[in-house]
């Protein structure tokens, strides 16, 4: 029986190949240091990057960076390049010419951004012998995208109307309000009904509130303010009779003009009537606000425009723009320039800077609507025909921009904010119209978000509240509240003396001394000193007058000798 040899155990130190042969550990650690330099080459050469030379192609046609033109180059330069041998400081001539180095980069890659036409908004461009205002809706509405072309719409309401309209200030939602009682708030963007209800009166005119919330409806007789589910939330009765409205969202007033002439300012924060104001010129439906100031335009049957404010009695200024009645006004967003509709059948520019027209369009029907965009188009109503004009107040256009013709005349309208879409009122319902370039495609989400949910609606409410502008501080130059009081101190005196009666002394002020003598202690001391120096004069004065006093009052005696006296 053969006898069976144990298997010799592995040992650290003896390496075998797959054979079964020993190695020695010279041979071993030669594998290993092997190994491990074909592990560092492999890692070295996944992390070696490859050089850009290599994988460019020698024959390419348009080496290095692309040419700048020159001219606008210069456009971007911020003047004159400064010479940096005149400096004789080495550190400072370095400086210099990094700074000038920089400057010049700077005003190379703006001109090279230029190629995207950052300031250049979407509007039309027509073709070669062909006209932005021959496109209509539908072309529009096939080439653009399917979420832009949902947003041309129309709703037939043809049993309640006429119809005005409203949009909130993020221009997400949507208020109309028939003549004949019909009432209704939607979110135009998901076509969302919030309410819908009919208040059996007539309707003359609404108008959102802060928040979608709340919203204003002028009826036959009185105000009422309706909340989000269409329940009736108040009644104001001091508001009666009101045509036309406009909210001040900053100021938090609602500003209403009267079939008898009046002119009313309520604050919706407290519910006060703020003034009631006659005007004095007749029957009033013709309204708007200038965003950048809080004042509300007015227009009159005799051709004029007023500008009122709650703390003047009178007009701030007065305005004669046409020969007949005044039939719409509107002010762009930055409250430079103020359109006005007459029966004249004129459409006028104005300058509120100045004061003076700028242009003049005779349009047919005249303009019975008129509402300006946050980019600077300008809309116009002629009858059943809207009318959008672009750069018409820097310079005098010859055809409209776009062109629409409803089937039934329009009785408002509105660009809906941070969209190119213009809402349209009309005897039959409502009308949304796509206007390439109207709307600002930027928005600040803390002034006016159209995608806030019911956390922020609730700070915003707050925040606005707590920053809200009391009614003495709108003026026609708003400029004037930040303003410095330049008064004289001769003025000051004067008024301080017409005031009290008397001028109060200057406070003494110690002048500053070196060496720790102007030290807090030191400073009141001096002071104390002034003062009981000042103290020590008044009573010295008062007890000499008191002294002159006795000595009037004391009696004379008279002596023998007093006989001989003359």
């Amino acid at each position: 029986m053969s006898q069976n040899k144990k298997k010799k155990p592995a040992r650290y130190f003896d390496n075998q190949d797959e054979d079964g042969e020993d190695r020695t550990q010279d041979q071993s650690q030669a594998d290993s240091n092997k190994h491990e330099g074909e592990s560092t080459s492999k890692k070295q050469s996944k992390k070696r990057r490859p050089d850009p030379q290599r994988l460019r192609d020698e024959s390419d046609p348009f080496p290095g960076p692309a040419p700048v033109d020159g001219e606008i180059v210069k456009k971007h330069r911020r003047g004159e390049k400064s010479s940096a041998k005149e400096i004789k400081s080495f550190p400072h001539r370095t400086t210099m010419k990094r700074r000038e180095d920089r400057f010049a980069l700077a005003a190379k890659q703006a001109a090279r951004s230029e190629l995207l036409l950052p300031e250049e908004t979407g509007f039309l461009e027509a073709d070669e012998g062909e006209e932005t205002y021959d496109v209509t809706q539908q072309e529009i509405r096939k080439s653009v995208d399917i979420a832009s072309a949902t947003k041309n719409f129309e709703l037939r309401l043809d049993q309640f109307g006429p119809y005005r309209m409203d949009f909130t200030r993020n221009g997400r939602h949507l208020l109309l309000g028939g003549r004949r009682g019909h009432l209704a708030s939607i979110d135009w963007v998901t076509k969302k009904l919030h309410f819908e209800t009919n208040v059996m009166e007539a309707i003359q005119d609404v108008q959102w509130l802060h928040l979608e919330t709340m919203c204003a409806v002028a009826q036959k007789k009185w105000t009422y303010i309706y909340d989000n589910n269409g329940v009736e939330i108040h009644c104001i009765k001091k508001m009666h009779n009101i045509t036309r409205m406009e909210f001040l969202p900053y100021h938090f007033l609602l500003a209403g003009c009267s079939s008898y002439g009046g002119l009313q300012y309520l604050d919706v924060s407290v519910g006060k009537l703020v003034c009631d104001m006659p005007t004095k010129c007749g029957r009033l439906d013709v309204m708007t606000q200038n965003q950048r100031n809080a004042v509300i335009h007015l227009g009159h049957s005799n051709g004029t425009v007023t500008m009122w404010s709650p703390n003047s009695r009178e007009p701030l200024v007065k305005m004669l723009c046409h020969k007949g009645a005044v039939r719409s006004i509107a002010i762009d967003k930055g409250g430079t320039y103020m359109a006005t509709g007459g029966m004249d059948r004129q459409l006028k520019i104005f300058d509120l800077r100045t004061y003076k027209p700028l242009q003049a369009y005779r349009v047919s029907f005249g303009a019975g609507e008129l509402c300006f965009s946050q980019r600077g188009l300008l809309a116009a109503a002629c009858n059943n025909v809207v009318e959008v004009y672009k750069d018409c107040c820097l310079r005098t256009q010859d055809a409209p921009y776009m062109i629409h013709e409803q089937r039934y005349p329009v009785t408002n309208m509105g660009f809906c904010p941070y969209e190119d879409v213009l809402g349209v009122s009309h005897f039959q319902g409502y009308s949304s119209l796509l206007i390439p370039g109207a709307g600002e495609a930027n928005f600040d989400a803390l002034e006016a978000n159209p995608y806030q949910n019911k956390t922020q609606r609730r700070e915003y409410e707050i925040k606005a509240l707590l920053e809200k502008i009391q009614p003495e501080m709108i003026t026609l130059d708003p400029s004037q509240i930040s303003a410095i009081d330049k008064a004289t101190l001769d003025q000051r005196q004067a008024e301080r003396k017409e005031l009290f009666g008397v001028v109060p002394p200057p406070k003494f002020e110690p002048r500053h001394r070196m060496k720790g003598r102007s030290k807090a202690g030191r400073i009141e001391k001096r002071k104390q000193g002034v003062r009981e120096e000042g103290n020590r004069d008044k009573i010295q004065e008062t007890s000499k007058a008191v002294q002159k006093k006795k000595n009037q009052e004391r009696p004379q005696y008279k002596t023998a000798l007093d006989r001989f006296s003359k």
